[in-house]
């Protein structure tokens, strides 16, 4: 039997080293799962490759988009897919002049015969009004639109509201995927070390506190660093246990290393004192699970909202957490999950790290809760069928102009 129309997906892709690159490898693994008989295909950046994938989208280019029309014409698909940031379509002219996400419009309306999916990963609770325009117009464009949090869609509703505008009721919310099949027993969990050959460190502890991912100046390390053998010193007064921080990642962006430096200095400081380790690695791929298994819980002191992939390896291993609050979507799955405590000063991050290390009971609680909402709420095979209710809706729009009708929720 031949193949059907091919599922387009649209977006950065590896090698690429960026996050959302990283997110569709794993979607599409999960999307093409659910549809054996069509091809899942990918169109990229001109820095993506692999089999199935079509290296076409050159930003320098103020009209990007042509290129990615012609070969959408060719592959005629059952569904196009998008994944959205603002900086993946912004054309920058030789004046340093941004077009907006202007030429991205374009593009909507140049494929807009096929069924169109477009997920942002970009929406803010309180949008600028460039943003609230750009919504609006996308989601009038778009045939559905894929919000990761119920918070936004309701937010949104809010925002339209004082500006008199119709709320669109194309919207669905499709939470951000996390694996379910990356998980190892405790027992298994010195074999990783010995593989990542953190057993031959023989000051690190057993009992390891992450910091994991990429390492750049929003994630701010320094925050727990600063304070670390501090907490440590207290930890083992309470409980008589040596614990450690594991520091773990690389850094990526030229803008970010200055601090990337600084953090690098501190931990290598409290590694000379034995509290800590650094350990470099490329955050993707099977590595990065492995390096957050290793560790007893992990902490997340970003100051903005860009951690969704870190946090979505952290539900997948079920480890406990602590996070920055209020942030938005790391906020609304730590209330969602029940998995993690949270923090908003110095002194409170101080006192969780070592409420959670001198308490195993929580941990386990934490875990479980955690084990919960990945196996009802967020592994990748209950998001991507919720991906094939939104390519129906499309498909149903496009096909048979039947409207999509979501009102919201909230």
């Amino acid at each position: 039997m031949g193949k059907g129309q091919p599922v387009v997906l649209i977006s950065s892709y590896g090698p690429r080293l960026c996050g959302i690159a990283t997110f569709v490898e794993e979607a599409r693994e999960f999307i093409q799962k659910i549809y054996p008989v069509r091809d899942v295909l990918v169109i990229s950046h001109i820095d993506g490759a692999g089999e199935g994938v079509f290296p076409l989208i050159d930003i320098k280019n103020r009209f990007w988009w042509k290129p990615v029309v012609k070969q959408i014409k060719k592959l005629d698909p059952y569904v196009i897919h998008i994944e959205h940031e603002y900086g993946l379509y912004e054309y920058v002219d030789e004046r340093g002049m941004g077009d907006g996400n202007q030429g991205f419009l374009e593009f909507l309306n140049a494929v807009s015969d096929y069924p169109i999916v477009v997920e942002p990963h970009t929406i803010h609770g309180r949008l600028k009004d460039f943003e609230e325009n750009f919504i609006y117009e996308l989601c009038k464009t778009a045939d559905v639109v894929i919000f990761k949090h119920e918070y936004q869609k309701w937010r949104l509703h809010w925002t339209f509201s004082q500006r008199k505008w119709q709320m669109p009721t194309n919207i669905i919310v499709v939470p951000h995927g996390a694996r379910p099949d990356m998980q190892w027993k405790p027992e298994e969990i010195p074999r990783l070390k010995e593989e990542l050959g953190l057993n031959k460190l023989k000051y690190l502890s057993n009992n390891l506190v992450g910091l994991v991912g990429w390492i750049q100046s929003n994630k701010r390390w320094d925050i727990l660093t600063s304070m670390w053998e501090e907490i440590s010193q207290e930890i083992a007064k309470r409980t008589g246990q040596s614990w450690d921080l594991l520091a773990a990642g690389a850094t990526r962006d030229p803008n970010h290393f200055c601090d990337y430096q600084k953090y690098i200095q501190e931990i290598e400081l409290l590694e000379q004192k034995g509290f800590a380790h650094y350990y470099e690695f490329i955050p993707r791929g099977e590595i990065y699970y492995k390096v957050m298994a290793v560790c007893d819980f992990i902490v997340l002191p970003s100051v903005d909202e860009t951690q969704s992939g870190t946090l979505a390896r952290i539900i997948a291993l079920n480890k406990p957490y602590i996070t920055t609050a209020p942030m938005e979507g790391l906020t609304a799955q730590t209330l969602d999950s029940n998995g993690g405590l949270l923090f908003t000063t110095k002194q409170m991050l101080k006192e969780k790290v070592i409420r959670l290390a001198c308490d195993k009971n929580l941990r386990g609680i934490f875990s479980k809760n955690l084990k919960k909402y990945l196996d009802e709420v967020v592994s990748w095979e209950i998001v991507v069928k919720q991906y094939k209710y939104a390519y129906k809706l499309a498909r149903l729009k496009k096909i048979k102009s039947i409207e999509v009708n979501l009102p919201p929720d909230f």
